[in-house]
């Protein structure tokens, strides 16, 4: 559960992320079809978001065992809420300031860097659930039955 909750969540705040970037630059792209380059930021910022859930998803699978004890399932699974959660709220986030962001920034070319600093720090909320999540992970590696 832990595995499944990490990359489905994650990956939910990541596609609500793209789409609504995407809708703003598509949007953006008929006014200005000049910065559909630098519009493209935001998207790539949340599809970073569901690599952290690949990751976590990965290194929580490698430590499946048979006879693994209810401790390190639970925390295996909160890991994976932990990464997962965070990511869903930062795909929410970087998505909405990635349309609205982008929509002024072709209005307003000064806003660009205004975005992009809303997006680093959208972004790193993602990355706190992922560093949790690693540590949770490393703690569950050690537990015994």
């Amino acid at each position: 559960m832990g595995a499944t909750s990490a990359i489905v969540f994650c990956c939910f705040g990541a596609a609500y992320g793209t789409a609504k970037s995407g809708v703003g630059l598509t949007s953006m792209g008929v006014l200005r079809p000049d910065l559909i380059i630098k519009g493209i930021v935001p998207i790539i910022m949340a599809g970073i978001i569901g690599i952290y859930g690949l990751v976590v998803s990965v290194l929580i699978g490698n430590g499946f065992k048979q006879d693994m004890s209810l401790y390190a399932g639970f925390i295996q699974l909160g890991a994976g809420l932990s990464v997962g959660l965070a990511g869903m709220a930062a795909g929410f986030a970087v998505g909405i300031v990635g349309d609205a962001g982008v929509r002024a920034s072709a209005q307003q070319p000064r806003l660009f860097t205004g975005m992009i600093l809303v997006l680093i720090f959208a972004e790193v909320l993602a990355l706190y659930g992922l560093i949790v999540a690693l540590i949770l992970n490393t703690k569950a590696s050690t537990a015994e039955c």
